[in-house]
């Protein structure tokens, strides 16, 4: 049998009153700069780096210098320097990027061209656009219409040729669109300039316009049949 001894078994004094916590409080919270920067964090910089560099601001010893340090560097407060002395660099997290419409990407390319000699062509409703697609409008109409379409590959590129004809694109909001397209007696016309959207497809206009017209637009608005007419008096 095992005796213990008074010692042993008397309590143990209550805590001081000066080490007691109160429920309210809690541990200081850490500042931006201690942080912990994430994969994509550290790509960012990396970025900004490489952008200086190809701008004349750095040596290629001294990106290859900063990029050793940035892909070593756990908080925010380690990347801080490393950008410091660039214009208009700010330290913050990285944003969420915005999500893709679901089912957007993915599958196989359902058709590959459109073509319209003389003549129409349209392409609309649920598709699959492949990589690489081209309009060719001659003396006709073709109409492409990405609304509803799922994009084979993250990037696509539209190659689009109309002569003495002309080509419509409807581009959905959700998609990034970049025109690059050039006209002779003719013009690309986009009203969709500026249009982003993080983390979704991106798709590149590009092509020639001979006394013919290329235009890139927003999905028309659906006009409500249920609404109400107004009466007119007479």
């Amino acid at each position: 049998m095992v005796r213990l001894t008074e010692r042993e078994v008397q309590p143990n004094p209550p805590p001081d009153s000066a080490t007691l916590l109160s429920v309210s409080e809690q541990p200081n919270l850490p500042g931006p700069r201690e942080m912990r920067a994430s994969d994509a964090d550290r790509e960012r910089f990396a970025k900004v780096l490489h952008d200086a560099m190809a701008e004349g601001r750095l040596t290629v010893n001294e990106l290859e210098e900063r990029l050793d340090s940035v892909y070593s560097a756990r908080t925010f407060g380690e990347l801080e320097p490393l950008v410091r002395d660039l214009p208009g660099q700010q330290v913050a997290p990285a944003v969420a990027p915005q999500p893709a419409l679901p089912n957007r990407v993915g599958g196989r390319g359902t058709q590959s061209s459109a073509i319209a000699v003389l003549s129409g062509s349209e392409v609309k409703g649920p598709w699959t656009i492949p990589p690489t697609f081209n309009a060719i409008a001659v003396m006709g109409g073709v109409e492409i219409d990405l609304t509803q379409a799922r994009f084979e590959a993250r990037e696509t590129v539209i190659h689009a040729f109309a002569m003495m004809g002309g080509i419509e694109i409807t581009v959905p909001p959700d998609v990034t669109v970049h025109v690059t397209g050039s006209g002779f007696m003719g013009a690309f016309a986009n009203s969709m300039k500026g249009q982003q959207f993080n983390n979704g497809p991106v798709v590149r206009i590009t092509g020639f316009a001979l006394m013919g017209g290329v235009e890139v637009r927003s999905p028309k608005k659906r006009k409500d049949k249920d609404a109400p007419r107004e009466i007119e008096e007479s």
